[in-house]
C-alpha cells in the first residue's frame, strides 16, 4: 500500500477503528477492536503507526498495512488509558490513565521505562514543545508538570478544587497552556521559563466557554500563524472557535446532534475534524465554519479522531 498523504482515523463505542479518505469521505479500512472501547487515537510523527488507547492497554497498528493485528501492545496500566502521544522524533510515547499514572514508553524496547504517580485518575496529558516536560490533568482538578530531566514533579496547580480537568493543550511555541474542565471553563496561563527548567504558570484568562462539559480543548498549530485559535468541543453539541488574542468568540460550529468528544486541526489550521456521539465525524472549514464532509459508518458514538496531514519530519 502506498502511504496516504492524509491519514484520518476515528474510533467508536462500536469497537472499531476506521480509516477515511479525508476528501471523499470513503472509509477504506476498518479494524475490529473487541477488547475494549478506544479512548484516544494518535498517529506517530512519521505517519507509520496509529496508537489506540484502550482499557487497559495501548495498541500500535501499522497505518500502511491491511493487517487487523497490532504490531505492538503496551501493557502495564491497570485502567482506562485516557491520553497517548509521541515525542517529536517518535522515539518514545507517553500515556495517562485512570489508574492514576503517567507513563513513558521507549518504542524500541519492551515495557514501560518511567512512571509518575498523579494519585487521581488522569484524563489528559500533553507534551510541552520543549520535549522535556509532560503536563497532566486529573479527575481531582490537579495539573502537574513532570520534568523528564529531573524525573520529578516540578509544578502543581489546582485551578478549581474537585473539578475534573478534562483536557489540556499547549501552544506550539510553548507560550500558553489551556486547561478545560467539567464546568465548561477554560483556564489560560502564560508559560514563563524559570531560572531552572521548571515552567512557571502566570494566570492570563478565565473563559466560560460552554454551559456544558468541555470534552476537548485544542490550540491551533504553527502553520496557522499569524492566526491563533482555541477550539473547545462540548457536551452542548457545539465546537466553539476562540481568537486567542483577547479570547473573543470567532465562530460556533453547529451540526453535530450529540456530544462532541474530540477535535483535531489540519496542519495549517484551515480545517478542523470533530468526532461526536451522533456516530459521525465531520470536516469543517475554519474560514466560514461550514461542514465540508461528514464521515458516516460508525454504529455508535465516535469518541476520538486522529489526523496527520503534515510532512513526515524525517523526510523534510
Amino acid at each position: 500500500m502506498s502511504q496516504p498523504l492524509v491519514i484520518l482515523a476515528t474510533a467508536s463505542y462500536d469497537h472499531t477503528i476506521r480509516f477515511w479518505e479525508a476528501k471523499s469521505g470513503r472509509c477504506y479500512r476498518t479494524i475490529q477492536y473487541p477488547d475494549s472501547q478506544v479512548n484516544r487515537l494518535e498517529i506517530t510523527p512519521d505517519k507509520r503507526y496509529l496508537a489506540a488507547a484502550g482499557n487497559p492497554h495501548i495498541r500500535l497498528f501499522d497505518v500502511n498495512s491491511n493487517s487487523p493485528q497490532p504490531v505492538m501492545t503496551y501493557d502495564s496500566h491497570t485502567n482506562n488509558v485516557m491520553a497517548v502521544g509521541f515525542q517529536c522524533d517518535g522515539n518514545w510515547m507517553y500515556s495517562g490513565s485512570e489508574d492514576g499514572t503517567v507513563k513513558i514508553w521507549d518504542l524500541r524496547a519492551p515495557g514501560c521505562q518511567r512512571e509518575y504517580e498523579s494519585r487521581a485518575a488522569v484524563n489528559t496529558v500533553v507534551l510541552h514543545p520543549n520535549q522535556m516536560e509532560l503536563i497532566s490533568g486529573d479527575q481531582n482538578g490537579n495539573i502537574r508538570v513532570w520534568d523528564l530531566t529531573a524525573n520529578s514533579c516540578s509544578c502543581e496547580l489546582v485551578p478549581e478544587v474537585d473539578t475534573a480537568v478534562r483536557s489540556l493543550t499547549v501552544m506550539w511555541d510553548g507560550s500558553l497552556v489551556v486547561a478545560a474542565n467539567n464546568r465548561g471553563i477554560c483556564y489560560v496561563w502564560r508559560l514563563l521559563r524559570g531560572t531552572q527548567t521548571m515552567t512557571n504558570f502566570e494566570p492570563l484568562h478565565k473563559l466560560q466557554a460552554h454551559k456544558g462539559y468541555i470534552l476537548k480543548c485544542l490550540l491551533s498549530p504553527e502553520f496557522c500563524e499569524p492566526h491563533r485559535y482555541l477550539a473547545t468541543a462540548s457536551s452542548d453539541h457545539t465546537v466553539k472557535i476562540w481568537n486567542v488574542d483577547g479570547f473573543t468568540l470567532e465562530k460556533t460550529l453547529r451540526g453535530h446532534e450529540r456530544w462532541v468528544w474530540d477535535c483535531v486541526f489540519s496542519v495549517d489550521g484551515a480545517y478542523l475534524i470533530t468526532a461526536s456521539s451522533d456516530t459521525t465525524a465531520r470536516l469543517w472549514s475554519m474560514a466560514n465554519g461550514e461542514v465540508i464532509r461528514v464521515y458516516q459508518g460508525h454504529h455508535k458514538a465516535a469518541i476520538c479522531c486522529a489526523l496527520h496531514d503534515g510532512a513526515d519530519p524525517s523526510s523534510t
